[in-house]
């Protein structure tokens, strides 16, 4: 059976996260009914990432068998064609190799979380940012999320609910920068635990506020104790962005 690579954008704000569930709408579940409305054949869609319910792709990656070898852009715009009207977009399509898996052939995953930090609400970016009224220190920011970048055990940010047989991760890269208004958080490696990336985000806002210093991260980060964790950043903000293989 031939195997296909998609590229998938999608606004996660309708659904409750990527992955199928009963009774529910999600990003998985949309796709493969699509490709058995194209192809005949209830074939689940596999992805790299398991997004969490309103949070957002500019390049999730999927693969998916076809008993049948289309030509890669009826593929992508078949199913295009199929996903309306949910917001979600197949970008491409690509034949790739029958040992392809978008999950465990990944070697990296970046995400970005938006923050828009103003006192006005937001109007265009609602719900695919995070506002915060106060002003935000970026340089502490940055300097905080640096004591957490390296291997580690994350226990202290990642969900109660984590499936992941192990805490310990190595996270390659947390960077955060501002452009106006707007504050990104950068996030990369090769994989991330249940609410990872928000679990790291809301602290790093406390520190942007002046409510932690940037050496309480390392501190709760020590703890290994997911009490310790603070706030979560709200799903709103983050972005899968790109997967590398």
């Amino acid at each position: 059976m031939p195997r296909y690579k998609l590229i998938v954008e999608y606004d996660g704000r309708p659904f409750a996260g990527w992955q199928i569930q009963a009774d529910q709408l999600t990003v998985q579940g949309v796709l493969t009914a699509a490709v058995e409305s194209l192809s005949g054949e209830k074939i689940l869609v596999q992805g790299a990432g398991r997004t969490d319910t309103g949070v957002h792709a500019q390049a999730q990656v999927a693969h998916v068998d076809l008993a049948k070898a289309w030509d890669t852009d009826t593929v992508r715009d078949a199913l295009n064609a199929h996903l309306r009207p949910h917001p979600i977009a197949i970008l491409s399509a690509e034949r790739v190799a029958d040992d392809f898996n978008a999950r465990t052939s990944a070697i990296r995953r970046r995400y970005l979380y938006r923050i828009v930090n103003r006192r006005a609400d937001l109007t265009l970016d609602a719900g695919r940012a995070w506002r915060v009224p106060r002003p935000l220190d970026t340089d502490a920011m940055h300097k905080a999320a640096q004591l957490l970048v390296g291997k580690h055990d994350f226990t202290t940010f990642r969900s109660t609910e984590c499936q992941a047989k192990s805490p310990v991760k190595t996270l390659d890269i947390l960077a955060v920068q501002r452009d106006g208004d707007e504050v990104q958080v950068t996030a990369v490696a090769r994989s991330f635990l249940h609410n990872q990336v928000r679990s790291m985000v809301g602290p790093l806002v406390c520190v942007g506020e002046g409510k932690w210093a940037p050496e309480d991260l390392r501190k709760v980060l020590d703890t290994r104790d997911r009490t310790a964790c603070g706030p979560v950043a709200p799903p709103d903000g983050l972005y899968l962005m790109q997967v590398d293989y």
